[in-house]
């Protein structure tokens, strides 16, 4: 048995030096390949690839220190119990890592045994990939999660790419949106099934913007995309419920832009939204086993459970959940909260919502999108607002994604805590669509907000 796993030894420490120089030897020699002393890209690199670094080594240091656990750990303790394989055959830690052995093998129960997650294919996944990545790091906690960092830098990176080739004017709003959210680079850097997500996002994205947009249909870009909804659809399937028919959406409209006739555009457009939710009844048929308790048929029974028990936990323990109020464990019961649970995910808690440090500063966070939503609401006026986003594929595409998003996480989480980690997938498409519906209307002088001094 491996025990204390949240104890951080002092080889932690030691290696540290040791694999932040490798990745910034890899990172500047990469960045000084790519982007040349004037290239507008340049600036951003370093400084992004720090911030998720940080956001691993700080997050590791808080569930280490200020909670003493968490699934980050639990996640390591699992890698470890599959290394620890390695000590008795190299094909028995193999056939873990791929999660080859039955629950019930013999054989394996000596591993098995103690690892609570592993009939978990999502969160065995996850182990899995830490295990792989730890053997390298001489099993360290600290170490595997700067290369975690990393390794979901290049997918933030993507998608920035992505939106900076669509946008160059705007450059530093995007970086802004896609690179330096707090909450993104934090959680979604460290030992989290969220760090894998914003790599598959990235990627994703990316993929299908170059070979269906740009009709760039090498086997890299599609290798690219193809891997990305796999690692997604393996560690939190439900994100491709929103993300998909967006995607499906944003590709369809930039080709139906080119249609000069208004008519036929726009019964396009109708049919185009018509075969995106059908698409996404399937999808959510066919995958109803993965999607488990975020299934359509099991989502509304789910959140109210869920509610229960954080109102249940909050009556003994001043914790950090919120409540929607009642609503019938049916779809049409939890639709009837599509306002409140959106809302709950983009902007709340508020300042006074926040007993905790690290929900404070998710106050903080949510404030500031509060603020800059409403300046836009505002300045650019709800008319023009609505016109806007009804003639710009890419708004639409950021704000169905988000704002899907945002509800499902919003009606079924019911934790400020755990909330600010899993509403970070959708926190830099709804940034880019607020971003892009002031600067439609706005000249580039009239700041949104002040450009980043770096």
């Amino acid at each position: 048995m491996i025990n204390n796993v949240s104890n951080l030894s002092f080889l932690n420490f030691l290696l540290l030096p040791i694999f932040l120089a490798i990745i910034y030897a890899v990172a500047y020699r990469f960045r000084n390949k790519h982007y040349k002393k004037n290239h507008p890209w340049r600036k951003y690199f370093i400084p992004a690839l720090t911030l998720k670094i940080f956001g691993a080594i700080f997050i590791g240091l808080v569930f280490s220190l200020y909670y003493g656990g968490g699934d980050t750990y639990y996640f390591f303790y699992h890698s470890q119990v599959i290394n620890s394989a390695m000590d008795e055959s190299f094909i028995k830690w193999v056939n873990l890592l791929f999660h080859i052995p039955p629950e019930n093998s013999g054989e394996y129960f000596n591993y098995i045994s103690q690892m609570e997650w592993y009939s978990d294919s999502a969160s065995y996944t996850v182990a899995s990939i830490t295990a792989f990545i730890s053997v390298f790091t001489l099993n360290t906690y600290i170490n595997t999660a700067v290369i975690f960092a990393a390794i979901s830098f290049t997918g933030i990176w993507a998608l920035f790419r992505t939106f900076a080739k669509l946008y160059p004017h705007l450059l530093n709003s995007v970086a802004i949106a896609i690179l330096f959210i707090p909450s993104v680079f934090v959680w979604g850097s460290g030992i989290f099934k969220d760090t894998i997500c914003i790599f598959g996002l990235g990627w994703l994205t990316y993929g299908v913007f170059r070979f269906l947009i740009q009709k760039d249909f090498s086997i890299q870009n599609i290798a690219l995309a193809v891997m990305s909804f796999w690692l997604i659809a393996s560690v939190k399937m439900y994100i491709l419920m929103g993300f998909i028919p967006a995607l499906f959406m944003w590709v369809l409209f930039n080709y139906s832009q080119k249609i000069k006739n208004v008519q036929v555009r726009v019964t396009m457009k109708v049919l185009m939204i018509s075969l995106s939710l059908a698409a996404t009844v399937f999808f959510l048929q066919q995958f109803s086993s993965s999607l488990g308790n975020y299934s359509l048929d099991k989502i509304a029974e789910t959140s109210r459970i869920t509610r229960d028990w954080i109102l249940y936990m909050s009556e003994t323990d001043e914790g950090s959940g919120y409540d929607l109020g009642e609503f019938a464990p049916t779809v049409g019961g939890m639709l009837s909260k599509f306002p409140g649970a959106v809302n709950v995910t983009l902007f709340r808690p508020y300042i006074w919502e926040s007993r905790k440090p690290i929900v404070l500063l998710s106050a903080l966070e949510a404030l500031l999108f509060l603020f800059i939503t409403l300046k836009v609401l505002v300045v650019v006026g709800l008319k023009q607002v609505w016109s806007t986003i009804a003639k710009d594929p890419t708004i639409q595409f950021c704000l169905v994604f988000s704002i899907i998003f945002a509800f499902a996480v919003g009606i079924s989480t019911y934790n400020f805590g755990a909330l600010s980690r899993y509403k970070i997938p959708c926190m830099p498409f709804y940034a880019m669509a607020i971003i892009l519906i002031y600067y439609k209307n706005m000249p580039l002088k009239k700041k949104l907000f002040r450009p980043i001094g770096i």
